[in-house]
């Protein structure tokens, strides 16, 4: 198998589900990177990925689900969504007391205590939407109904995009910002192919990569959507299933 890239998602695939990173993993990664093979994580978080994947293991990464793309410190691709755009978007949900927040490199402009979310959370403020001006990498909301979600569709800005992860959150982004895209860019600026990258990943938001390059792996604890896409299923996230796989289809 001619693999020359990896991409994984972090939560719930490099991840185990007590947000480390297993010694198996990470010595799995450092030989893909010692054989020449270029090692990246593709995850809807921004900032915060930093605290939880030491930026030694990887040669590059994407954040914010495709809106952002590094080469180690070198931009390679970005793609936003104005808040004076979205303001019809963020002024509808607040009215109907729905959770969203823009965040842009870190900073989270919000309309409620992030806090309460998500545990020593301070990189944020209570923003009024009526004047709020920026370029935001994405936004997200906690919807809790159906009619939520129809509602937030009903608003969203011209260019953008909307999709929802199995634990009802959904995230606004601008419609060229997806994992597979950014993640090509990185291809591309490496003169790496689309069938030697293999994708890992367990969620909605991975399956345009499982789907997009060389080969596609879905985790043991994928939705079953995504294990529908992939050419490969490999073990879940508590047991290395990134790890198994490597060493199984890369170094046997």
């Amino acid at each position: 198998m001619n693999i020359k890239m990896i991409a994984a998602d972090l939560d719930d695939t490099l991840l185990r589900d007590d947000q480390t990173v297993s010694d198996r993993t990470v010595l799995a990664l450092k030989k893909c990177r010692d054989k020449g093979i270029k090692v990246i994580y593709a995850t809807a978080r921004g900032q915060s990925a930093q605290k939880i994947v030491s930026p030694d293991w990887f040669d590059g990464y994407v954040r914010m689900s495709g809106a952002v793309a590094f080469a180690g410190e070198i931009p390679v691709y970005r793609k936003t969504i104005s808040t004076v755009e979205a303001r019809g978007l963020l002024m509808a949900a607040d009215k109907a007391g729905i959770s969203i927040a823009a965040e842009l490199s870190g900073q989270h402009y919000t309309n409620f205590d992030l806090s309460k979310v998500w545990d020593a959370m301070d990189n944020f403020e209570i923003s009024d939407f009526k004047t709020l001006d920026v370029e935001a990498e994405k936004m997200y909301a906690l919807p809790k109904t159906e009619t939520d979600i129809e509602l937030l569709k009903s608003h969203l800005p011209k260019g953008s995009s909307i999709y929802t992860t199995r634990y009802n959150f959904a995230m606004i982004l601008h419609e060229e910002a997806a994992k597979a895209k950014a993640v090509s860019a990185l291809a591309e600026y490496w003169d790496i192919g689309i069938a030697e990258v293999a994708a890992f990943g367990d969620d909605a938001p991975d399956m345009g990569m499982l789907e997009y390059f060389g080969v596609g792996v879905a985790m043991g604890n994928a939705t079953d959507e995504v294990k529908s896409v992939a050419d490969y299923i490999c073990d879940t996230n508590e047991n290395d299933g990134v790890a198994k796989w490597i060493e199984e289809n890369i170094f046997s």
